[in-house]
């Protein structure tokens, strides 16, 4: 089972914490579980993994096995929460080079998470003569980038398959009774899944905004599903016993102790977007009333070979969070070259996962003697079931945080600031005054 620990404790964390902690880790567990805290009305995802919709997973499931028969690719839009969480676990489990594997599955392209023409001439271009569906993904259907992204692959596929054939092959994540989006698939007659009103974009991978693109892809969503609820049981006890009792304590002891930047690493490549997912869940919910941890994330080893040097013996601001998931799917073994002029007979017959090993472990000990903590998250493996182990454990831990913190971990107002400016400089209407005044500033 998952667990955490902090490397060298006695070195970052030399007095004791637990006992004098435990009465506000017991405090913020209570109000998670009883969603009576400062956004408690986002916390439907905390008994998510047993209370969720049953039919509705049922129609995902069948949606997806639609999409797989009718489509050799889905385009996925949307931005944020709408995106990231269902991103990182099919890189995750599927391989960030999922789109060029030979396979039965259909290819997933992910658009309208940025405003480049270039990215999405790119996709429209991919599709040129290939069977595809669309899901579409926004509590408001109003969020620009991907409103704006679903107007040219709405076009696109009514183009090519006619208003009744786009009809079968878009699919609306969406508000369960209003919004912009709500209205236009119930007018077009468009399948809908929902994005629930208790939980939050962030928090929401494991409802249909993440399970129906991972589901497509051939993903066991049920075992990501039994994972998230091991791992909701285990957190229900209010003890050190539970893992993201243990991280929330520790990130939050070294962030009074100085640190300010967590950097998330991970030694398989395949973990980099499950990294910008926990970046926007960490740093959305944390940053606000000037307090937090910036989250940062890292790619080992190849980073150790462009931001080691700084992490080794840079400004002491840090410390790493390093998730270990265990053996890999396929085990490589070090051939043999007789005239070993590499120098590397010595691991002649040795597996990439030793050699990765044992890379971990000396970085681990190079690190933390160059005074950086290293906090170890012990994953159960590689799998669904042990991914939706780890998103739940994150997202648990999460909230824990923001209540040490004493902030709500479930709100994000410093988002709006720049789409009013975006607004009001595109042109939109209500927003005059205030682009007159944008203007005269960027005018100086």
């Amino acid at each position: 089972m998952l667990d955490v620990k902090l490397f060298e404790m006695k070195t970052f964390l030399p007095m004791p914490y637990e006992d004098a902690l435990a009465p506000r880790l017991k405090l913020a567990h209570e109000k998670l579980q009883n969603g009576s805290g400062a956004g408690g009305e986002f916390t439907g995802w905390v008994h998510l993994p047993r209370d969720y919709d049953k039919e509705e997973f049922a129609r995902i499931q069948a949606a997806a096995a639609r999409i797989q028969a009718n489509s050799q690719a889905l385009v996925v839009i949307g931005i944020g929460g709408s995106y990231l969480g269902a991103r990182g676990v099919i890189d995750c489990l599927c391989s960030p080079n999922y789109n060029l594997k030979k396979k039965d599955t259909p290819n997933v392209y992910f658009v309208g998470n940025g405003l480049s023409a270039d990215s999405m001439q790119e996709v429209l271009d991919l599709l040129d003569g290939v069977d595809f569906s669309v899901n579409v993904i926004s509590k408001s259907g109003t969020t620009t980038e991907p409103a704006v992204a679903f107007r040219f692959f709405r076009e696109a596929l009514e183009k090519k398959y006619g208003k009744e054939g786009a009809r079968e092959r878009i699919f609306a994540t969406t508000d369960k009774a209003r919004g912009a989006l709500k209205s236009l698939a119930d007018a077009e007659g468009w399948e809908t899944f929902v994005v629930p009103d208790e939980i939050g974009g962030r928090y929401s991978v494991l409802t249909a905004v993440g399970l129906l693109p991972i589901a497509v892809t051939g993903v066991d969503i049920e075992a990501l599903m039994r994972g998230a609820a091991q791992m909701m049981d285990i957190c229900a006890t209010p003890s050190f016993d539970c893992p993201a009792w243990k991280y929330a304590a520790i990130r939050y002891e070294l962030y009074r102790s100085g640190r300010s930047i967590e950097l998330l690493a991970c030694y398989d490549p395949a973990f980099r977007f499950m990294s910008e997912w926990w970046k926007q869940l960490y740093g959305e919910s944390e940053g606000k009333d000037g307090k937090g941890l910036f989250p940062a994330s890292v790619e080992f080893t190849a980073d150790l070979h462009s931001m080691g040097q700084y992490i080794q013996q840079g400004k002491r601001l840090m410390f790493e969070t390093v998730v270990r998931l265990g053996a890999s799917g396929h085990q490589l073994y070090v051939p043999r070259d007789e005239d070993d002029g590499d120098g590397l007979n010595f691991l002649a017959g040795e597996s990439m996962d030793f050699i990765r090993d044992r890379a971990m472990e000396g970085t681990l000990l190079a690190h933390t003697e160059g005074g950086v903590p290293n906090v170890i998250v012990e994953a159960d493996g590689k799998g669904p079931e042990a991914l939706g182990q780890l998103i739940y454990f994150f997202e648990y831990a999460c909230g824990l945080s923001g209540y040490l913190l004493d902030v709500n971990p479930f709100d994000q107002p410093g988002v709006e600031a720049y789409k009013k400016n975006m607004f009001a400089l595109l042109g939109k209407s209500g927003y005059e005054d205030r682009k007159a005044e944008l203007e005269a500033k960027l005018n100086k």
